[in-house]
């Protein structure tokens, strides 16, 4: 049998991989009928994202798949090979905007080339919706090629009006002030267990009057959010539990009203059902994309629990109070009480929305800091996606492109997957489910704005990394020996300060909030650490590298990071959370970051990866009753992306 190839092309700054499902073909009938359902649902929701992303973003997509098709020219000179690397960054990116720099990208060949390749396709029917054929072209050459228009998704730079600056679809005609005003309106009491307001809505300014259109059946996004509830439906009835049953019966109801109560409701009565073979996440979940971080894009994450992981995470799971009472967080703010921490490896069967292609390795739900508070959370880290990144890396020679000793570099392959493991369930176990907010503090996208996401996940970074080489971990059988958690070290400050810069364009600052918050953590401490000289940064032969010299001091500037971090999330104090992130956080240092381009290029590594899903087929007898789900794997990103156009396509094209 040939060994499943990960890999499957590359162009841009993009690879595209596969993931492969252990043990699919043994599961039960019954949870493969429900994991075809889910699949299904997942699936429905692709063009919200879409939506979301740009209002501009399914005209756009359209016509260049129109293109694609039936396109009558010349297929295989360079401009045709340019456009055809544009419409894969589009699919990739869920619109015309960049997914981890939020800037808007463009096609590589000249305007009036692509206006040709419009001409030489049959455009007849959007030319129909939209105008004159010369008006329409026109009109998408514009979208895509002038720099003003639309320039960047996400806007985040202090001192701008961020909502009207930022592409996305999330506000219309508002202001950042009037949004902020808006919702501070809506939750006067300051309660922090209301219901975050506006996660399921677009916020429009209409004759002077400020309202929301709601995500939900019979309003925004109706017809694909019909079709998810359609499925949603059908899985009630193969669904693992009661438990999950009364979950699905709470989201079904939610995606019908679109009550953001029953969506706190839903939350709760899925962290009820802790540990099911077959787990999905769909819905309005991450706001990571809104500049005021309230409103959340569409995703869904459908899962089959890996049990060899799941023993792994429910060993720390177990732990959680102990690393809660250990962590060097002021008393004030930890929870006396760590419960409902349930935790899991799963293996994902298909990802859709936010979460593809790009896609997280974990996840910790729910959001609202006061379910989590009352009742716990639930931790995944993906295994499947975890594998398929460690194959691709390896042989790459990045780690001794930017490993300063041998060493160094024979620890991260001796260890490397491990930590890299016990961090990811480290930070969304344990990570996101610590700590509490202080009394009478509203929730942190009320009290930290643009800035709650990067304090969130540095909270939770830190959490992880202060206890990477404590002896528990040890003790608990969850690593060999303490080296390991040196092994995370090296590679979370070399990531910080170095390799993840190839993500980011010449002259750019950080803009994503995971990039935001692995800078500030690494160059707080390198910054911090240096009378004691426990970050060295070292150049050989022209080249930049930062060397661990004392592990034990690091942790200890780890610790007292958190101390502060917990402090700014637990008291919402806004400028200590700016103070930190645009101090730390946001900018590069431009020879730096010139030198590890022109170093990383000599690699041939695309920066970013992206997942092709497998597919999911049933089979019916006469009567329509399904008597086996098959699984296959697609290796062509373009024709599953087509193929998801033509299936799944639920919203009309404005």
């Amino acid at each position: 049998m040939e060994p499943f190839k990960v890999l499957t092309e590359q162009f841009a700054d993009i690879r595209i991989l596969r993931y492969h499902v252990p043990g699919f073909e043994n599961l039960p009938l019954k949870s493969r009928e429900l994991l075809y359902y889910l699949h299904e649902a997942a699936l429905w929701g692709r063009d919200i994202t879409y939506d979301q992303n740009y209002k501009n973003n399914l005209l756009i997509r359209h016509t260049l798949e129109n293109i694609y098709l039936t396109y009558s020219g010349d297929r295989t000179n360079v401009n045709w090979q340019h456009f055809v690397v544009y419409l894969k960054r589009v699919w990739f990116s869920n619109g015309i905007h960049h997914h981890y720099s939020m800037d808007k990208f463009f096609p590589e060949m000249p305007s009036e080339d692509f206006r040709e390749l419009m001409r030489n396709s049959n455009l007849s029917a959007f030319a129909a919706e939209n105008g004159k054929t010369d008006d329409f072209i026109n009109k998408i050459t514009t979208l895509l090629y002038n720099p003003d228009v639309a320039a960047k998704r996400l806007v985040q730079d202090d001192g701008v009006d961020m909502v009207a600056a930022s592409a996305n679809n999330f506000y219309e005609n508002v202001t950042q002030k009037e949004a902020e005003d808006f919702y501070n309106t809506m939750n006067q009491a300051n309660d922090p267990q209301a219901p975050q307001y506006g996660l399921n809505s677009k916020l429009i300014k209409k004759d002077g009057e400020l309202h929301e259109l709601v995500w939900e059946k019979n309003g925004m996004y109706g017809n694909a959010i019909s079709n998810i509830i359609y499925w949603l439906k059908k899985a009630l009835a193969v669904a693992d539990n009661e438990k999950q049953k009364a979950a699905l019966e709470k989201l079904i109801e939610f995606y019908t009203t679109g009550d953001l109560k029953t969506f706190d409701d839903y939350s709760i009565a899925w962290l009820q059902d802790a540990d099911p073979l077959v787990d999905v996440v769909n819905g309005f979940i991450e706001v990571y994309g809104d500049a005021l971080g309230r409103k959340a894009t569409w995703e869904s994450v459908v899962s089959v629990r890996d049990e060899e992981a799941t023993r792994r995470a429910a060993t720390v799971s177990a732990n959680a109070q102990w690393f809660e009472d250990h962590s060097p967080v002021q008393p004030e703010y930890k929870k006396e009480k760590v419960q409902g921490v349930s935790a899991r490896g799963i293996n994902a069967v298909v990802l859709a929305g936010d979460c593809s292609p790009s896609t997280p390795i974990g996840i910790n739900l729910p959001n609202a800091d006061w379910i989590r508070s009352r009742y716990g959370s639930k931790s995944v880290t993906i295994s499947n996606i975890i594998a398929a990144y460690d194959e691709a890396s390896k042989e790459s020679g990045a780690i001794e492109a930017f490993a300063w000793s041998e060493q160094e570099i024979a620890l991260a392959k001796k260890y490397g997957n491990l930590a890299g493991n016990l961090h990811v369930d480290l930070h969304e176990i344990v990570g996101h489910g610590s700590g509490r907010i202080k009394e009478g503090v509203a929730n942190p996208g009320d009290t930290l704005k643009n800035y709650a996401s990067t304090i969130e996940e540095a909270r939770a970074d830190l959490f992880a990394l202060y206890f990477a080489t404590d002896p528990k971990l040890v003790e608990l059988g969850l690593m060999p020996e303490k080296i390991v958690g040196e092994a995370e070290y090296n590679s979370y400050i070399r990531g910080g300060l170095l390799t993840q810069l190839v993500r980011v364009a010449p002259g750019k600052n950080l803009e994503e909030s995971h990039m935001r918050n692995r800078q500030l953590i690494a160059l707080w401490a390198y910054e911090h650490g240096k009378s004691d000289n426990v970050i060295e940064c070292k150049v050989r032969d022209g080249k930049t590298f930062f060397v661990i010299n004392d592990y034990k001091k690091l942790r200890a500037l780890f610790g007292k990071l958190l101390r502060e971090v917990q402090r700014i999330k637990s008291e919402g104090d806004y400028q200590a959370a700016r103070h930190l992130i645009e101090n730390y956080g946001v900018k590069v240092d431009a020879g730096l970051h010139q030198e590890v381009l022109e170093r990383w290029k000599t690699l041939g590594i695309a920066p970013f990866s992206g997942f092709i899903n497998p597919q999911l087929e049933p089979i019916a007898d006469a009567r329509g009753k399904i008597t086996a789900v098959r699984i296959s794997y697609p290796d062509d990103f373009a024709q599953q992306m087509l193929h998801y156009s033509h299936h799944y396509a639920a919203l009309g094209v404005k």
